[in-house]
């Protein structure tokens, strides 16, 4: 059984940084892409960055220059890197990985962690 683990999250000043990861546990095979995804209080959840086996890395513009999106495969977990972190990057990150495994591909969703950026 393979399990998403988000940690990281916290409250930050504006200015402020913060690193988020995302550890992929279990017995798996290889990790094909990660996505974070970040949901403010009263909107729908959006696509922030993305990360594929083959290289493809992609940002939201609102993001851009201040995220930074990794991959460590030997310990099977992908990092978000949040540097000059504004109030409105305040939200519920979450990450979704698809990931190989002896039951074929399937995807997987962590179960979020809080990010809260003061004024």
């Amino acid at each position: 059984q393979v399990q998403l683990v988000e940690s990281g999250g916290g409250l930050v000043p504006s200015g402020g940084s913060l690193r988020l990861s995302c550890k992929a546990s279990g017995r798996f095979l290889g990790i094909i892409d990660t996505t974070w995804y970040r949901q403010a209080p009263e909107n729908e959840r959006d696509m922030i960055a993305i990360s594929t086996a083959t290289g493809t890395i992609q940002y939201a513009d609102s993001v851009k220059g201040r995220f930074t999106i990794s991959t460590d495969n030997a310990k099977g977990t992908t990092y978000l890197q949040m540097d000059d972190l504004k109030p409105e990057d305040t939200g519920v990150y979450s990450c979704k990985a698809r990931i190989l495994s002896d039951d074929g591909f399937l995807t997987y969703w962590g179960q979020g962690t809080q990010v809260t950026v003061s004024t």
